[in-house]
């Protein structure tokens, strides 16, 4: 008797897919740059909603329209992101007891587990967006509520970990990695789930009152800074070998733009580190160093997308899986570099070409980079939104399924 196929690609679950809920986050990030960029907070390095309530009853009508559509976008974005975390979650738990699941922890392809801490964090992240945007009074308690995010990245950091020993304590031990099937950057992935939640660690540090949360927020941030950058750089010279051996194959290719979104987040893990440097510690940073500092994270980004896009199009990757019948949950990692340099963009603009008096805030140049920074936004949407109806809504043509990243 023949099995009934899927009705959706979904239904055969993959961990990749908690980069559906990654991606989600990301975009609530890219809304959440409008206001931080956007929407005066005299005193304080992020907006809140009283902020936000301000400046809706005293800005222009061009301000009082994009807030009100980057408030729309981070909540229908932010209830994706708790959507398909819970949606993971439950999967998740099925799929390990499948054979699936075994052959996975046996693979090159046991790193993608760490696909779920990465979204965890991520949530996180979103959850403390959903805060300053939409409760009132939140700054009155922030103080509070640092120390139990720090015990909530930790204790992701401890499940990274975790799943990272597994692995590495599995192929160090008995062996068995397959160098020429290493033909991508998807060893990288470990590097992003630390660096995520580094830069959430970093957040007390940058926005605490406190001199010892602030502290240990710098000690613990910089902890996983180090990690995600040791793993990140084997992972770039392990990968880059297989590929000039063995060349790119499709289903991985998108792998190969994992280090922009590591990117970003390094960046502005280094910048709320440099931020509680200069305000408990004297140790100041001037428009100039951050200019300097985030040129070199875009100039990288920038080679990165290169060689990414060159690779895609030689392999003809859009016309097969974005735009095409055929489907693979690895499609999602191409939402995170779209939001990463949407990201970067903003912090280009306003932290470095602002702040070094290159640019005039609010001047025809600066609104044409962030014109640049909102044309990715709305392309890494689009390409979000079309993957979702692929892989979440029935009866979608498939003529083929991959599943390894």
């Amino acid at each position: 008797m023949m099995s009934t196929p899927p009705a959706r690609p979904a239904e055969t679950y993959s961990p990749l897919y908690f980069l559906v809920s990654l991606g989600s986050g990301g975009l609530v990030v890219t809304f959440f740059m409008w206001l931080m960029h956007w929407v005066p907070h005299p005193g304080r390095s992020v907006p809140l909603f009283e902020d936000i309530v301000a400046a809706l009853g005293t800005g222009s009508p061009a301000l009082r329209v994009a807030i009100v559509a980057a408030v729309v976008g981070i909540a229908f974005y932010a209830f994706l992101n708790l959507k398909y975390l819970v949606w993971n979650l439950r999967s998740y738990r099925a799929w390990q007891g499948s054979e699936a699941y075994a052959r996975l922890c046996s693979s090159n392809a046991e790193t993608q587990l760490l696909a779920m801490p990465l979204a965890m964090a991520m949530s996180v992240n979103v959850c403390f967006m959903l805060g300053m945007v939409f409760v009132p009074g939140l700054w009155n308690v922030v103080e509070y509520l640092f120390p139990l995010a720090v015990l909530a990245f930790l204790a992701i950091g401890v499940l990274a970990f975790r799943q990272l020993g597994g692995f590495l304590g599995r192929v160090l031990v008995q062996g068995g990695f397959s160098c020429a099937g290493n033909n991508s950057f998807a060893q990288a992935l470990p590097a992003f789930a630390l660096a995520m939640i580094g830069v959430g660690l970093a957040a007390p540090a940058g926005m605490s009152a406190s001199r010892l949360v602030a502290g240990t927020g710098l000690v613990l941030s910089t902890f996983f800074l180090v990690a995600a950058a040791l793993i990140g750089a084997v992972a770039l010279v392990l990968g880059l070998r297989s590929l000039m051996e063995n060349g790119a194959t499709i289903e991985t290719a998108p792998t190969l733009s994992v280090f922009i979104p590591l990117l970003t987040i390094i960046a502005i893990l280094s910048l709320r580190q440099n931020h509680a440097l200069d305000h408990h510690f004297a140790l100041a940073s001037g428009g100039a160093d951050r200019l300097m500092l985030l040129s070199q994270y875009l100039s990288a980004q920038i080679l990165c997308a290169l060689l990414t896009a060159l690779v895609l199009v030689r392999l003809g990757y859009a016309a097969r899986f974005i735009v095409g019948d055929e489907t693979s949950p690895g499609s999602y990692a191409l939402v995170c570099p779209g939001v990463a340099l949407a990201v970067m963009l903003h912090f280009w603009l306003n932290r470095g070409l602002v702040d070094a008096g290159l640019v005039d805030k609010f001047s025809l140049v600066y609104w044409l980079v962030s014109a640049l920074a909102v044309a990715i936004q709305g392309t890494t949407m689009w390409v979000f939104l079309t993957l979702n109806r692929q892989h979440f809504c029935c009866n979608f043509l498939i003529t083929k399924r991959k599943f390894h990243f």
